[in-house]
Order: structure tokens, then C-alpha cells, then sequence
């Protein structure tokens, strides 16, 4: 687990079940208004990471991509709400600030979007990024990026909590 600096983290995950738990630790961690970007291409991880980041967080429901739907909300016990945004089939920043982007970081729910860079001059410039890359078929190398303090807080806690260090 190479620590690249304060704020990124490289990984492998080596199955989908365990992408999945390291969601889980991270999911645990999330509060309002955080944003953790999905980044990859088609089959690197995104929605596996996405399935366990919502496990953690305690969503109800299942999670699954919301490519047809765009936006997905999943909701807690508590009535707290987690957005999953998937930015692959909007056209652009303008498709994605008429469905109401900007406005889902106001909301407070924690946000995913996958596809990210497709909306990049959208997002807040403090956030999480995670990269993913697929290495083989079980194999995924995970890059992990924290944007300004919350988030390099948020590192530091989730490097303890997934790897113990």
C-alpha cells in the first residue's frame, strides 16, 4: 500500500468482494455534503466500490448503476439520503447543472458520481477521487486523492480503518 503523499493512497484490490469491503470502510466515514468521486473506465470498479461505500454509509436499499436513471437516492433508518450520480450518458456540465447537480452538494447527503471528469468544472474543488484501473480480471488498482482538509482528515481515517495504519 504505497502512501503517495498526505493526501493519496495506491492499492490493489484483488476481487470484487474485497473493492467492496474497502467501500464499506469508507462508506462508514462519510458525512453531509461529502463528495467522492468514481473515476475509471467501463469495468474497472466503480459501482462495486459504490455498493460498499453505500453498505457502509447504511443504505436500505440495493445499489446499482444509475446509468438509464443519472441519479439514484439511497436512503438510511434515519431518513438521511446518499446521491449516486453516474455522469456517463449527460452530454456535458450544462445537461448535468439542468438536472440539478450544483444543487445535490446543497442538499447534505453525502454524493458518488461516477464518470466525473465528464462534469469536472461542476465539482467542488475539495472532494475525494478516487481513481480506478483494471489490472486483470480479479485485480484493480485503486488511486485515492483527498482535496482540502475534511478530506485529507477523511484519508487518514479511512487508511486506519481499511489497512490499520
Amino acid at each position: 500500500m504505497p502512501i503517495l503523499d498526505e493526501r493519496s493512497l495506491e492499492f490493489h484490490s484483488h476481487s470484487p468482494e474485497q473493492t467492496r469491503r474497502l467501500g464499506v470502510r469508507l462508506g462508514e466515514l462519510l458525512k453531509p455534503g461529502d463528495l467522492v468521486c468514481l473515476a475509471g473506465d467501463l469495468g474497472s470498479g466503480k459501482t462495486t466500490l459504490a455498493q460498499g461505500i453505500a453498505r457502509g454509509w447504511g443504505a436500505l436499499d440495493a445499489v446499482t448503476s444509475p446509468t438509464f436513471i443519472v441519479i439514484n437516492q439511497y436512503r438510511r433508518a434515519d431518513h438521511a439520503v446518499l446521491y449516486h450520480v453516474d455522469a456517463f450518458r449527460l452530454s456535458g456540465e450544462a445537461e448535468a447543472e439542468a438536472l440539478g447537480l450544483r444543487e445535490l452538494f446543497e442538499e447534505g447527503g453525502p454524493v458518488l458520481i461516477e464518470w466525473p471528469e465528464r462534469v469536472q468544472g461542476l465539482l467542488p474543488e475539495r472532494r475525494l477521487w478516487i481513481g480506478l484501473r483494471w489490472v486483470d480480471e480479479s485485480r484493480r488498482r485503486v488511486h485515492i486523492r483527498a482535496t482540502g482538509p475534511r478530506y485529507e482528515a477523511l484519508m487518514r481515517r479511512f487508511r486506519r480503518a481499511a489497512f490499520g495504519g
